[in-house]
């Protein structure tokens, strides 16, 4: 059950994520049983230091899943020959079912020719061109972005209705904001919502988020949706992540989302904090694709 604060109910995206990560294990377990250990390999090119926690942190946790896989870490130099040469061997691999490529990328390489270099049934982080057109006409046998999917996964499992429901999205990027929309408009469970994107040239964006009964907030902009934004009752998933100077923390900085979240959880019925809500479940559901991906190798 989720836990009371406020007026709004928690989602609890790492306890949900812990879950997900379990069951991946379980998968995961059986699958090597019957000779295929689930292998991801994930490819971090440069030295950012955001990027770097994050793949160490994905790293852990197929590591704890029971895959197998690699971190190939390569210098900021690389050139996009060299990057697409090593995505193309492991293509090639039949121990790689799931391969990811760390963004950003160094200036002198092109994301988008690196993600269509990789395999479609081995992007389990769901960006090449085939798994966005599955998204988007309702196939199911692609791969959906992981935190989108995260997203999804969190409504159905707290019991939020979205069946005809008014979903508004902010932010229209290709990681979260269109294909969270694809997921929702589909028809089936977690689905059939009406819904609204939003973004930067979006007039009067106050009486948009005011008619959702479920709001997903990916603008990259520290707190700006606030209470006299959001509907009474509404459910309000945060997926930004931002750093604020704060003098009280031993970094000088903290973590915010892109809802003034103590505001808005007085209005909402159930909203996400950050840090511990959607971020958890990103990681969860690359998981969950790299497995999907292996179990097909014994499928056919």
């Amino acid at each position: 059950m989720p836990a009371e604060v406020a007026g709004a109910a928690l989602i609890d995206g790492k306890e949900l994520a812990e879950r997900i990560r379990a069951d991946v294990a379980l998968e995961s377990a059986a699958l090597a049983a019957r000779g295929v250990t689930p292998g991801l390999s994930v490819v971090l090119v440069g030295d950012d230091p955001a990027s770097a926690v994050y793949v160490g942190a994905k790293e852990k946790a197929s590591r704890e899943a029971g895959m197998a896989g690699e971190t190939i870490r390569l210098p900021v130099d690389t050139t996009q020959a060299q990057l697409l040469a090593i995505v193309e061997r492991l293509n090639a691999d039949p121990r790689v079912h799931g391969i990811l490529v760390q963004m950003p990328l160094p200036r002198q390489i092109d994301p988008d020719t690196v993600i269509r270099h990789i395999r479609p049934d081995k992007d389990v982080d769901g960006f090449h061109p085939v798994n966005v057109g599955k998204l988007l006409i309702g196939h199911t046998d692609g791969f959906a972005p992981c935190t989108p999917a995260g997203v999804q996964r969190m409504l159905m499992e707290y019991g939020v209705e979205t069946r005809g429901a008014e979903v508004v999205v902010i932010g229209r990027s290709t990681i979260v904001g269109k294909p969270m929309a694809a997921l929702l408009m589909q028809p089936g469970a977690g689905a059939d919502a009406t819904v609204t994107v939003c973004h930067s040239r979006t007039r009067d964006l106050a009486a948009h988020t005011r008619r959702a009964d479920i709001l997903i907030v990916a603008a990259g902009r520290a707190r700006m949706v606030t209470a006299d934004m959001v509907k009474p009752g509404a459910v309000v998933i945060d997926v930004g992540m931002n750093r604020i100077p704060d003098a009280t923390t031993k970094s000088g900085t903290r973590l915010v989302g892109d809802v003034d979240f103590d505001g808005v959880r007085r209005v909402a019925s159930l909203i996400t904090p950050v840090p511990g809500g959607v971020g958890p479940m990103t990681i969860a559901m690359l998981l969950h694709n790299t497995v999907r991906a292996a179990a097909r190798t014994l499928d056919g």
